[in-house]
């Protein structure tokens, strides 16, 4: 996990208006308009490195409500466009999500099948480095 990080904050890109790093009280209030908990290891992702950008994926942020990477509105996109309720976009990849699943375990939903596709990548530290960082 470090090592990714360390990559992660190597190859983020300057941007006018940088984005923040969110703390514990915002992942709750987040989890509160989510209705759903936020699994340990993608709230690891969201306090260390949401405010990376990197690449041609824009992975959520939970600091501005007026980002079109929020995650309440992108989990709200997502589940309106058929991914299940319990699992929580961390992606959006043109009309397909990447989703974390309650145990930490990413996958990648198809809007064109409407399903979950095979591949799947054990944390999301292992989709940063194997997805995002290829991106």
């Amino acid at each position: 996990m470090e090592e990714i990080i360390e990559q992660l904050r190597e190859a983020n890109e300057p941007v006018p208006v940088p984005l923040e790093l969110p703390d514990e009280d915002l992942l709750v209030e987040i989890e509160e308009q989510l209705f759903i908990d936020i699994p340990f290891v993608f709230r690891e992702f969201l306090l260390t490195v949401s405010d990376v950008v990197y690449g041609s994926l824009e992975p959520v942020t939970v600091t501005d409500p007026q980002s079109h990477t929020y995650l309440p509105d992108v989990a709200a996109n997502a589940w309106d466009a058929g991914v299940d309720r319990s699992l929580i976009p961390i992606c959006q990849d043109g009309d397909d999500y990447y989703c974390v699943e309650e145990d930490g375990t990413v996958v990648l939903w198809s809007a064109e099948e409407e399903l979950i596709q095979e591949e799947t990548w054990e944390s999301v530290w292992h989709w940063a480095r194997d997805v995002w960082l290829e991106s």
